[in-house]
């Protein structure tokens, strides 16, 4: 029986590939996990994958899922699952990162910090270079953005970093 995502959506399958002794190629993991729900009721999360460095080491042989991951990882990179909650919507935030987000199914409205709005739908991808934004799922299923997360020197306005606005508690 297959357990479904806190969303109602299907568990995400994640295949790690490595290296065997010889140097080759292999499957070193595979599994099927579903996501959870965060503190804020607003949204389901799975962290797939982190790196603690950019660029990543390919040497390191740390599972990067076990590694400890907020919002963002500090000098590294991030992947998670998101499932927007119908009807729900995040914090205002923004993030030291450069985040690239691809809509696997449903979609999502986009808000920036003046009000403007754009609809991106499934196989649409959003480019999020550290502006100020919020997440709002104005539909009635879920909406799963893949977010790829990689760490950047704050935006500088007139010379000086635009600060992050992380939310409380959702990692």
């Amino acid at each position: 029986m297959t357990i479904l995502s806190d969303s109602g959506l299907p568990p995400v399958q994640r295949v790690v590939t490595g290296h065997d002794d010889n140097g080759r190629a292999i499957f070193k993991s595979e599994d099927v996990t579903p996501t959870k729900m965060i503190p804020s009721g607003d949204a389901s999360f799975l962290l797939i994958w982190t790196t603690e460095t950019v660029p990543a080491d390919n040497n390191d042989e740390t599972d990067g899922r076990e590694r400890e991951a907020g919002l963002t990882l500090n000098q590294g990179s991030v992947i998670r699952i998101v499932d927007m909650l119908p009807g729900k919507e995040s914090p205002m935030h923004r993030t030291n990162s450069i985040d690239y987000g691809i809509v696997l199914s449903g979609e999502i409205e986009l808000e920036l910090d003046d009000g403007r709005k754009r609809t991106v739908r499934e196989g649409g991808i959003i480019i999020q270079r550290g502006t100020n934004h919020l997440w709002r799922n104005t539909t009635n299923k879920p909406c799963r953005i893949a977010f790829i997360l990689i760490e950047a020197p704050a935006y500088l306005h007139n010379g000086q970093p635009l600060p992050e606005q992380k939310p409380e508690g959702d990692h």
